[in-house]
């Protein structure tokens, strides 16, 4: 007997589709494969980063010439006798000032800014808006109109104040506050007023709830405002040029702006470079406070309440 043999069915096959060529497939979906993106960036990190890191590079260059390599040194830092940023007291007294409003602006505005931000976020009814608007009004001026206007009120109005360290202090403060009341307005949204609500709820004054678990809880947003402050206010140029009474109240950006026309040296690069650093150092430490504060937030958080909740 024959037996009747059936084929299998076969399966039908899809025709293979063309792959698209790479500008087709870039041009459907531009953001799939950002190949382009990361080379981007490292050109423009390169490019904004390579004048800055040549300034730097030849402040520690042992000759005079700010274009040709001569080998290392820190004689513009310390060793020469007259003419580095040690011994040569415009240098000296520039960096001391710059140092003196930045430390001065941080410490008086942060505390200002959150006082401010708490005040601010918990202003219910008639005026809110009005002041939340003036509160920011600063963040937004342009500063060379601050500038301007803060040179005239304290030469034509308010002329207790001469010009000198005090106004320029007095015009840092009224441009940087604003910082410090965006930050931690930022962060009072985000955590909302439920672990205040539950500590009073637990027996606590709003002022001990305030003092022992809204404030640590807006210590990450605290530090940030700190080393933004800093950062800004040492290397700020127009306020402090307008409010300037002359060569003692000059700040580092005002000496390097007044002399580099002149007869600069690599003290100059120096300058600017403890400057930098002094900037770098700021945000990272504030960047790892930041971080060591923020981890395990919500953990964090949860522990600090029953920590209160122990205590009352």
């Amino acid at each position: 007997m024959s037996q009747v043999v059936t084929a299998a069915p076969t399966e039908r096959t899809r025709p293979a589709q063309p792959r698209p060529g790479r500008i087709g497939g870039w041009l459907r979906n531009p953001w799939g494969r950002p190949r382009f993106l990361p080379m981007f960036a490292l050109l423009y990190m390169v490019w904004s980063l390579a004048p800055v890191a040549i300034a730097v590079l030849f402040s520690f260059n042992s000759g005079r010439s700010r274009s040709a390599w001569q080998g290392f040194s820190i004689r513009w830092y310390w060793g020469d006798p007259s003419l580095s940023v040690w011994h040569d007291p415009a240098l000296r007294s520039a960096l001391a000032q710059s140092l003196k409003l930045a430390s001065l602006t941080m410490l008086i505005s942060v505390p200002l800014g959150v006082a401010f931000a708490i005040g601010l976020d918990r202003w219910r009814g008639r005026g809110s808006g009005t002041a939340n608007f003036l509160m920011l009004f600063s963040f937004v001026t342009p500063e060379l109109i601050m500038g301007v206007s803060l040179f005239l009120l304290f030469v034509k109005l308010f002329t207790l104040v001469r010009l000198g360290t005090t106004a320029q202090l007095l015009g840092l403060i009224t441009f940087e506050i604003a910082y410090p009341v965006i930050i931690v307005r930022a962060r009072l949204l985000s955590i909302g007023k439920e672990y205040e609500e539950a500590a009073m709820d637990l027996g606590a004054s709003p002022t001990k709830a305030l003092r022992m678990v809204l404030l640590p809880l807006l210590l990450p947003a605290i530090f940030a405002s700190f080393a933004l402050v800093f950062a800004d206010s040492i290397d700020d140029f127009i306020i402090v040029r307008y409010l300037s009474a002359g060569a003692a109240t000059e700040t580092i950006p005002v000496k390097i702006y007044s002399t580099a026309r002149g007869s600069p040296t690599p003290a100059l690069n120096a300058l600017a470079s403890i400057m930098l650093f002094s900037t770098v150092i700021a945000v990272t430490l504030a960047l790892i406070v930041y971080r060591s504060l923020t981890r395990g937030e919500r953990k964090g958080e949860g522990m600090a309440l029953r920590d209160f909740a122990a205590q009352i």
